[in-house]
C-alpha cells in the first residue's frame, strides 16, 4: 500500500535548479512505486500560482501545488515567508494528511523550514549543499527543529559532516540522482566539457594551456548557474573554445552526451558530474584539484592523449552512474519512508469499547507527597483532598521513592490509587512507572529503567517530555523506544510554558502514542489541575483500555500562585 508523501522544495518550481531537478526526478519515481507524491514550492508563474489555489480548495490532491510567489532564498537571507504563503501551506499540510513530510535545504528560511517543523507528520530532512546551512539561527529552533526530524539525509559525506555540526544526529548519505535514458553515451567526439565557475578560472586556464597541445580538441566552457560571468577566451582558441548555458538537465544532455571528457568546477554541482558519468564521459577530476587547479589540466591531456583509458573510464563512469538513478534513488526512499512509517503505534478506530458500561471517574496520573523531597504534602491529606476535589483515581509518583506510594495503598480511600515512581534516569531525564511493586532505584540508564518497570509489569509514563527547563530525553532517544514508552504526557499543569505541552501533544499524535495527563501537584491546590476524564478501571489491563477514550482535562490555576505555595512548605519545613 502507498503511503501520502510531500516532497517540500525551497526553490521556484518554474525555474531551473539543481535541487528541484532531485525533487522532480524522485517524485516521478515514488509514483511509480504506487506513493501518491505532492510537491510544495514556489513559483514565478501566475497560471501556477492559481492553479496552486485551485489545488488547495480541491483537497491537495496534485502532483505540483505552487504556494505563493517565489522570494530569493540564500544561506545569508532572513526574509520571512510571507503570511498567505504560510497560511497555504498550513492548508496544504492540512488536507494532504500526508505520512511523510519531506522538506530539501530545511537550513534556508523558507517552505522547507516551516514544513518540517509545522507538520504533524513524519519529517525527512535532505540537505544538498553545506552552503546552505544558516537557518535558524538560534539553538532553541535548531533543537526544536531537530526534535521533528525523523531522518537526516545529505547527498555527499562533505555535505553531512557540514550539517551535523548545526543539526547533530545520524545522517544517511544518499546521492543525487540521474536519468541514465536522459543521459547517454552517444557517438564521441573530441570535446571536453568544463563547468564554469567565477572562481575556477585557474582551472581554466591549466585547461587552456593544454589545449594549445592538442589541436584537434574543442573545450566547452559550460554555464549551469545564472549571473556566473563569462569566462574570457584566448584570441589564439577563439575557434575552439566556445561558452553555453545550460540549466537543467535536459538542455545539458545533448551537449554531455557528446562528450569525451568532462571537467567538474572547483564549486560546481554534483549533479552535473553525475549526469557527465551516466552520458559516459571520462571525467578529469584528480585528488588535491581544488588545492592545486593545475593538476586538472594535466589530468585532461592524459585522458585526451590516450584513447584505451578514456574509453574505459567512459565506461567504468557509465556502470556508475547506472546505480545512482532517480529509480534507484525512490527504492531507497521507499525503504526509508516504509521504515518510518512503522514507527506509529497501531491504532483502534472503530473497536468496541469493553468498558462502555462503567462510570466515567477523573484521573490525576502525576502528583507528589511528603516522601518526595521537594514536597511536604502528607498522604492522607492528599487522599482527602482528591476526595474532596472530586478524583476518582490517582497515581503517586514521588521522586525516586516508592513509600509514598505503599503507604496509599495501605490508607483507607474511596480513591482508586496507581502506586507509582518518578525515577530519574543517568542524563536522559525522568520516567514514572505506574503499577509498580517494589522501588526503582535511580540513576539508571534510560533504557534499564523502561526495562525495569515493564520486569515488573507495570506502565511506562513519560512526564512532560519536552520541557526544556529541566533534564529530558533527546528527541532521539524518544524514537527509539517508542514502543517501550506506553503513555506519554501532553498536558503538565505545571510547565511554566504551554509550548512544551503542546509539542508533546504533536509528538504523541504524530506516532499514534497514548497520551496521559496530570497536574504534577506538589501542593494541595495543584491536585487535579491536570486530569483525564476516562471509564472506570480496576487493574492494570482495564487501564490501558480505558485510556484509548479518555479526555484530557485542563484546570489550570497560576503557576505562580502554585510555585510560591510550595516554596513557603519547602521553607517551613527547613525551619522545623
Amino acid at each position: 500500500m502507498g503511503l501520502r508523501v510531500c516532497l517540500v522544495s525551497p526553490f521556484a518550481w518554474s525555474r531551473p535548479h539543481d535541487v528541484n531537478e532531485h525533487v522532480d526526478g524522485l517524485a516521478q519515481e515514488l509514483r511509480a512505486l504506487g506513493h501518491e507524491v505532492t510537491v510544495l514550492a514556489p513559483s514565478t508563474r501566475a497560471a501556477d500560482l492559481v492553479a496552486g489555489r485551485r489545488a488547495l480548495l480541491d483537497g491537495a490532491a496534485a502532483d505540483v501545488i505552487a504556494l505563493g510567489p517565489a522570494l530569493p532564498v540564500s544561506r545569508r537571507s532572513r526574509i520571512g515567508v510571507p503570511v498567505g504563503v504560510r497560511a497555504n501551506l498550513a492548508l496544504a499540510l492540512q488536507r494532504g494528511r500526508f505520512d511523510i513530510v519531506h522538506g530539501f535545504e530545511p537550513g534556508l528560511p523558507s517552505l522547507s523550514y516551516l514544513a518540517l517543523r509545522d507538520s504533524h507528520a513524519l519529517g525527512v530532512a535532505t540537505f544538498l549543499s553545506a552552503e546552505r546551512l544558516g537557518y535558524p539561527p538560534g539553538k532553541p529552533q535548531r533543537e526544536r527543529l531537530l526534535s521533528r526530524i525523523d531522518a537526516l539525509l545529505a547527498t555527499s559525506p562533505e555535505v553531512a559532516e557540514a550539517a551535523a555540526i548545526r543539526l547533530p544526529g545520524d545522517y544517511r548519505v544518499v546521492f543525487a540522482g540521474v536519468d541514465a535514458q536522459l543521459f547517454h553515451p552517444e557517438q564521441k567526439r573530441k570535446l571536453i566539457v568544463l563547468e564554469w565557475r567565477p572562481a575556477g578560472r585557474p582551472l581554466v586556464r591549466s585547461v587552456y594551456r593544454e589545449l594549445r597541445r592538442l589541436p584537434d580538441w574543442e573545450l566547452v566552457l559550460l554555464r549551469t548557474k545564472p549571473l556566473s560571468g563569462r569566462p574570457t577566451i584566448p584570441r589564439t582558441l577563439s575557434g575552439r573554445v566556445s561558452v553555453r548555458t545550460a540549466r537543467d538537465g535536459a538542455a545539458r544532455a545533448g551537449l554531455l552526451n557528446e562528450a569525451a571528457i568532462f571537467v567538474p568546477g572547483l564549486d560546481g554541482l554534483d549533479r552535473v558530474a553525475l549526469e557527465a558519468a551516466a552520458a559516459g564521459a571520462a571525467i578529469a577530476s584528480p585528488p588535491g584539484l581544488r588545492a592545486q587547479p593545475e593538476l586538472g589540466g594535466a589530468a585532461t591531456a592524459r585522458l585526451a592523449e590516450d584513447d584505451a583509458l578514456r574509453e574505459r573510464e567512459g565506461r567504468e563512469n557509465r556502470k556508475r552512474a547506472q546505480r545512482q538513478t532517480f529509480a534507484e534513488l525512490a527504492r531507497e526512499h521507499d525503504a526509508l519512508y516504509r521504515k518510518l512509517a512503522k514507527r506509529r503505534h497501531a491504532t483502534r478506530p472503530g473497536t468496541d469499547d469493553p468498558l462502555s458500561d462503567r462510570e466515567w471517574i477523573v484521573c490525576d496520573l502525576h502528583m507528589h507527597t511528603s516522601w518526595s523531597h521537594d514536597c511536604a504534602i502528607e498522604v492522607p491529606d492528599l487522599l482527602t483532598h482528591a476526595e474532596t476535589e472530586g478524583l476518582g483515581a490517582i497515581a503517586i509518583t514521588d521522586h525516586n521513592v516508592f513509600g509514598g506510594a505503599l503507604e496509599a495503598l495501605a490508607a483507607t480511600t474511596s480513591l482508586t490509587v496507581i502506586p507509582g515512581e518518578e525515577i530519574k534516569t543517568d542524563g536522559q531525564g525522568e520516567v514514572i512507572g505506574l503499577f509498580l511493586t517494589e522501588e526503582i532505584p535511580r540513576g539508571l540508564p534510560f533504557t534499564d529503567t523502561l526495562a525495569a518497570i515493564h520486569e515488573q509489569g507495570g506502565v511506562v509514563y513519560l512526564p512532560h517530555p519536552f520541557d526544556r527547563m529541566h533534564s529530558i530525553p533527546d528527541a532521539a532517544t524518544l524514537r527509539r523506544h517508542l514502543d517501550e514508552i506506553d503513555v506519554l504526557e501532553v498536558y503538565n499543569a505545571r510547565l511554566l510554558f504551554e509550548a512544551y505541552n503542546e509539542e508533546a501533544l504533536r509528538f504523541a499524535s504524530k506516532y499514534g502514542l497514548t497520551m496521559g495527563a496530570g497536574s504534577d501537584a506538589h501542593v494541595l491546590q495543584g491536585i487535579g489541575t491536570g486530569a483525564l476524564r476516562m471509564r472506570e478501571f480496576h487493574d492494570r489491563d482495564e487501564f490501558l483500555v480505558s485510556l484509548r477514550s479518555a479526555q484530557v482535562l485542563r484546570r489550570p490555576k497560576s503557576l505562580l500562585y502554585l510555585q510560591s505555595l510550595k516554596w513557603a512548605a519547602q521553607a517551613k519545613e527547613r525551619v522545623r
